[in-house]
């Protein structure tokens, strides 16, 4: 997991062969224009998720993994305190993973929690556990979605 600014997200470039294009779009685009939901930027190795919601509290929060994409979620508005813990310690999953969704949802508490203000992002990996969208107000953030496996040579 990491947390930065998208002013220093540069230096994560070099973490996979499609980082530089995601990074491209987050500060090349009027990211308030986009409407809410999915929008294409590679095909299905790459696109965005625009969410405008308002925010749920932390015991409503659930913790989620992903097994095929990494997240970058990028704050635009509001404070997403997200929650995360290490997959590995995650002992009491909610749901079986579901392969057409990406997800898998867990009962365990987050270790941590990270208050994410607007143009701060977190990366999650797929062995990072999150609960996102915690918030006493109204959260509006985009999230981008890699494929793992995209881009990499075998």
């Amino acid at each position: 997991m990491i947390l930065d600014t998208l002013a220093r997200a540069d230096r994560y470039s070099n973490l996979h062969p499609l980082f530089a294009r995601a990074l491209d779009f987050l500060r090349s685009t009027d990211l308030d224009a986009l409407a809410p939901g999915r929008h294409a930027i590679e095909g299905e190795q790459l696109f965005a998720l625009v969410e405008d919601c308002p925010g749920r509290t932390r015991a409503e929060a659930q913790l989620e993994c992903h097994r095929r994409y990494i997240d970058i979620q990028l704050v635009l508005a509001g404070v997403d305190e997200m929650g995360w813990k290490p997959l590995a310690d995650c002992m009491t999953p909610a749901t079986d993973y579901d392969a057409a969704r990406d997800i898998r949802f867990f009962d365990d508490a987050p270790a941590s929690w990270i208050s994410t203000p607007p143009g701060s992002f977190c990366l999650f990996f797929p062995d990072d556990a999150h609960a996102p969208l915690v918030s006493a107000g109204r959260i509006r953030k985009v999230v981008l979605k890699i494929e793992l496996t995209s881009g990499v040579q075998e």
